[in-house]
């Protein structure tokens, strides 16, 4: 690893910058949303708005990157992704902002392409493994972060927006002049949903009611919390502390569900979670303190859904076949992460701003059902004999991220444990 620290620190942390910049921009329209009185469907449509653009952005980015290059590809969207928080804090208007929510999804979608063939490029196919899990590391550590620096300034006004506008310019520092040599173009990725659940019925489910889950949480969360009567501090650190238990608590699950039936572990994570949101919904009111610390065990729980969902599916596939396949299911989870939105912040008009713990509660209950229906009354898995793949970390990234992980090496078995810094 001593070869690649100084490249490698440089990407990360620019990285690192970019991430906690979306962080603080989630949180930031989340605030000045609620007080401009936008609904919390309003909100979620805009939000929603930002991983459509994510969605379309996987499609459409590597077409330019094939065809002006990545160093001139990275230039055009970083200086859009740049100022587009400015224009935000110019015009607070839902309509601008939806748009600008899209244009920001597909610019950083093209960014996490071009760092994370830049990644490939600097880490040997033997250490991939160990940068895949840094990498996901930093975003989970860095996106929490981005939460608590709404708290600095104004969080009504300019600034939270000003923030985001310099870290993601400051961001292209350390990236730009990392010596790093040009990475093979990126392909367009191929959706299959159909053969994705011939796969893996419950494999497809899960991922995309976790884009379900999670869509609606960065996108009102804090709606969520403000709604409830939280403190401005409580708000950012309810936000902070449930990214933070997903980032930490991914890794006991995972080794859990190395070690026992992947699709038993998945319908208790699930049927836990649900538990959890029921118990945030009537503790909703007046239980700031309680309600982070639930926060930590939901998001320790829900955010290993997509995980598992991910690792379940490669347990029924050649290893061949799993940057193809999972490419597939980061895009089912990225359409999840744009209905979230919509439906959560439905809910919240509806029933009120606790209702969006019902709305994560009845999402989870239905994946309950889906994985009884589909497997725990049934006879195991037809492929039991076969090797069974090791849980991974998943995060929310780009097609490119996907060629470290560790999975993807036919006879490759490297466990969780082995993949830390």
């Amino acid at each position: 690893m001593r070869n690649i620290l100084i490249p490698l620190a440089s990407l990360l942390s620019g990285v690192g910058m970019l991430v906690v910049g979306t962080g603080l921009l989630f949180a930031a329209i989340g605030a000045q949303a609620s007080s401009a009185h936008f609904s919390a469907l309003v909100t979620g449509l805009i939000n929603s708005a930002y991983f459509a653009g994510f969605v379309f952005g996987s499609f459409a980015c590597p077409v330019i990157i094939r065809r002006v290059g990545h160093i001139r590809a990275f230039a055009s969207m970083a200086t859009v992704a740049s100022a587009l928080p400015i224009l935000h804090a110019l015009w607070t208007n839902p309509w601008a902002w939806g748009t600008l929510r899209f244009i920001t999804g597909m610019c950083l979608l093209g960014l996490y392409i071009v760092v994370e063939s830049w990644l490939n490029v600097v880490a040997t196919s033997q250490q991939r493994g160990k940068v895949f899990a840094i990498y996901m590391a930093v975003c989970g550590v860095t996106l929490a972060l981005g939460q608590w620096l709404i708290l600095l300034g104004d969080r009504h006004g300019f600034v939270p927006f000003a923030l985001v506008s310099i870290l993601f310019s400051f961001a292209m520092l350390p990236i730009t002049l990392t010596p790093v040599n040009e990475p093979e173009p990126t392909d367009a990725p191929k959706l299959g949903l159909l053969e994705l659940f011939v796969i893996s019925p419950i494999g497809v489910i899960a991922v995309f009611g976790a884009g379900l889950l999670n869509g609606a949480f960065y996108s009102l969360g804090t709606v969520f919390a403000q709604g409830v009567g939280f403190s401005e501090a409580g708000s950012a650190t309810f936000m902070a502390a449930t990214i933070l238990g997903g980032a930490v608590f991914q890794w006991p699950v995972g080794h859990l569900s190395d070690r026992h039936d992947r699709r038993r572990v998945l319908f208790l994570v699930c049927a836990l979670s649900a538990a959890v949101a029921v118990a945030g919904y009537f503790m909703a009111e007046g239980n700031e303190t309680l309600l982070i610390g639930l926060g930590v065990v939901y998001g320790g729980l829900s955010f290993a859904i997509y995980g598992l969902s991910v690792a379940h599916v490669n347990d029924l596939i050649d290893p061949s076949r799993v940057l193809e396949v999972t490419g597939g299911l980061l895009l089912l989870y990225g359409i999840g992460s744009t209905v979230g939105p919509v439906l959560g912040g439905g809910m919240m008009d509806w029933m009120g701003p606790a209702a969006l713990m019902l709305y994560f509660a009845g999402a989870l209950a239905v994946l309950v059902l889906a994985i009884w229906r589909y497997s725990l009354h049934t006879t195991p898995h037809a492929d039991a004999h076969a090797v069974k793949s090791d849980y991974v970390v998943m995060g929310s990234g780009s097609q490119a991220v996907l060629q470290m992980d560790p999975r993807r090496t036919a006879g490759t078995h490297t466990s969780p444990a082995d993949l830390g810094p």
